[in-house]
């Protein structure tokens, strides 16, 4: 009796969709969270782009941004980011259901990417250091960032772990 190599499915490409999917979740959770109760995160965003609670240094405050309008923009877009990041998370989390493993690991990195730059680029190095979020004792979620960027960077690198070969075999 034959197995084709389709019809095992070897342990790596489970740890993938699985932790494709705890990172889709996090961010539909975190999505939906600041979708229906906008006010938390909203504050949080307008206080690390206002630089209120830095140590408001002349040489870094010119950095601040104090209109509410372009700070309320800015935490829209992020929330839009983190919605098609979820989306497309949950997608590559489909298609490894589906065992079409290219597919999957071509969708799992964009949705990953997107929220590795969300994280590394917006919240730590943005948000982090141009707007001087390490300053703060109220209003910073470096600490946060970097647990999420750290673990999704551990999924894209399991995503792209070669697959062992499955061998055919016959009795």
């Amino acid at each position: 009796m034959a197995t084709s190599p389709t019809s095992r499915r070897g342990a790596l490409p489970v740890a993938a969709a699985l932790l494709t999917a705890s990172v889709a979740l996090y961010m539909a959770l975190v999505a939906f969270g600041n979708i229906t109760d906008f006010g938390t995160n909203q504050q949080f965003v307008r206080h690390v782009l206002a630089m209120d609670t830095t140590f408001k240094d002349e040489d870094l405050m010119w950095r601040a941004i104090t209109s509410t309008a372009l700070q309320d923009t800015a935490y829209v877009l992020i929330i839009v980011w983190e919605t098609v990041a979820a989306l497309v998370l949950i997608y590559g989390t489909w298609l490894w259901a589906r065992r079409d493993q290219q597919q999957a690991r071509r969708m799992s990195t964009y949705g990953l990417l997107m929220v590795l730059l969300l994280f590394g680029a917006g919240f730590i190095a943005i948000g982090g250091e141009w707007f001087s979020m390490w300053q703060s004792k109220s209003w910073n979620g470096l600490d946060a960032a970097t647990r999420v960027f750290l673990f999704s960077g551990l999924v894209l690198i399991v995503n792209h772990l070669p697959s062992p070969r499955t061998e055919t075999t016959t009795t």
